[in-house]
């Protein structure tokens, strides 16, 4: 029995589908749950994490509030776990990729904790920005 999608499943605009799915799975590493090909749709998964990718104007429906516009995603950034931070990182360096946020540690209040991550951040070809991340663990505070 297939498990179900995580609570949260970020759905994405993209002005190209297959170049989308050229970085996502072929530079990142999702995998292709899914397609519908009619829509320029397609369900991806990374581990624990869920993305839906549909091209802007295709057939499918659109959930949008205001006429989309270049970069897309203002104002997000999706964090997204995954193993080998540092692997991944290089990969996307080699490959030409602008890394908006150098490969980093960073620790994080939580609390009279912080939890820490080893994380950067990327654009993908739209814009929306992803900052791949690999937990570090809780050390107390003080």
């Amino acid at each position: 029995m297939t498990p179900p999608p995580p609570a949260v499943v970020p759905e994405l605009d993209v002005s190209d589908l297959p170049t989308s799915l050229a970085f996502y799975v072929g530079e990142v590493g999702f995998v292709v749950a899914y397609e519908r090909t009619e829509e320029g749709f397609a369900y991806l998964t990374l581990g624990d994490a869920h993305l839906m990718l549909e091209t802007a104007e295709g057939e499918g429906r659109r959930f949008r509030t205001a006429p989309l516009e270049r970069p897309f995603g203002r104002g997000i950034n999706l964090q997204i776990r995954v193993e080998g931070v540092a692997d991944l990182y290089d990969r996307l360096a080699a490959r030409g990729r602008a890394l908006l946020v150098p490969l980093e540690e960073r620790w994080y209040a939580r609390g009279d904790a912080e939890i820490g991550h080893r994380q950067f951040v990327v654009a993908d070809p739209d814009g929306y920005l992803l900052r791949f991340f690999e937990p570090l663990g809780v050390r107390g505070v003080g």
